[in-house]
């Protein structure tokens, strides 16, 4: 796996681990997945934190259009209303010290 540059908006791999569970849960399992959780998740962040546009998410991430995918399947409200990524944020939320 090749590094990138860090940014203020990643979180940890078990950070990561923690909220795999609620990320993986809306995953339609159609194919084998090609880009990973940790970093799609970093990637979104990313966006979210920065307000970047998502064709300028620098190359070191993803491509933009994965990234969008993950955020548009995990942003979907589930039959309580609230999406994934809404409680996998607040899960990280609370977890961080």
């Amino acid at each position: 796996m090749e590094r990138r540059r860090a940014y203020p908006s990643d979180i940890g791999r078990e950070q990561s681990e923690a909220i795999r569970p609620i990320l993986e849960g809306v995953r339609r399992r159609t194919k084998p997945r090609t880009v990973d959780l940790h970093a799609a998740f970093n990637a979104v962040l990313h966006v979210l934190k920065s307000g970047c546009q998502w064709r300028m998410l620098p190359e070191e991430f993803s491509h933009w259009v994965a990234v969008y995918s993950y955020f548009a399947t995990w942003s979907a409200p589930q039959a309580d209303r609230v999406s994934a990524l809404e409680r996998a944020l607040e899960k990280n939320r609370l977890a961080r010290p």
